[in-house]
């Protein structure tokens, strides 16, 4: 069925018994001037499951997600994916570890001006080596589910800031990753798109069973997840402050 012109599809189910697909133990991060984001961080985040972390401006909140995509390095801690220790792996393993586990989808949108919605769709997939016919088709079947049936020739210039997320959304899990991760996703939208985007996100990302961390300052796009977490110096805690 649908619905706002996206396609809603069962949820693929969750697997049972699974390890830890992201792990954070002890994490600590410090900015130049010394003062210290958070320390004593921890996180277990298993296939599947949707978590927000809230946090004001400055508290460290895309700097976290930075840590667990490897393109930062904590002061100390540890940081797993399925398995797998950042810390025991150069830039380049980092660079396809990201290329194939990990989806983004960040606020500003990140999709490319001078390529057609397709061919931002199926950059992933192009990263992979994936033949171009298996890409366009896997790039088209994304545009559908995101409610952009037949657009796929279309570019950037031409669509408006809800859509250009809808692009971004089916970007970042077009070559099914294990993990999602997205920075104050709705941040450059009106509320009532806001609200459009964070449902289908939340439908998306269910339907792939990918585990899946948001963070954003907003009570309103937090409530999608599954639970939330706030983040502080101290680390991360829940709404009753464990």
């Amino acid at each position: 069925m649908t619905l706002d012109g996206m396609v809603v599809r069962p949820m693929r189910s969750r697997p049972s018994g699974a390890s830890a697909l992201l792990s954070l133990q002890s994490l600590r991060k410090s900015v130049p001037s010394g003062r210290i984001l958070f320390e004593g961080l921890n996180l277990v985040l298993q296939a599947g499951e949707f978590v927000a972390i809230k946090g004001e401006s400055g508290a460290g909140k895309s700097t976290l997600l930075n840590l667990i995509a490897g393109l930062d390095s904590a002061d100390s801690g540890g940081i797993a994916i399925n398995g797998t220790d950042l810390g025991h792996l150069d830039d380049d393993a980092r660079t396809m570890l990201r290329r194939k586990q990990i989806g983004f989808v960040f606020q500003a949108f990140h999709v490319l001006p001078h390529l057609t919605l397709a061919q931002n769709v199926a950059l992933p997939l192009v990263l992979q080596h994936v033949p171009a016919a298996e890409a366009e088709r896997r790039a088209e079947e994304m545009l559908t589910a995101v409610g952009l049936t037949g657009r796929g020739g279309d570019y950037p210039r031409q669509l408006s800031g809800g859509e250009l997320q809808r692009v971004a959304i089916a970007r970042a899990l077009v070559h099914r990753p294990q993990l999602i991760l997205a920075d104050e996703p709705t941040g450059n939208l009106d509320p009532e798109t806001a609200m459009r985007i964070l449902e289908l996100f939340a439908t998306e990302v269910r339907h792939s069973g990918a585990a899946t961390l948001l963070v954003t300052h907003s009570d309103v796009a937090a409530a999608v997840a599954d639970r939330t977490l706030v983040l502080t110096r101290e680390g991360l805690v829940d709404r009753h402050g464990h």
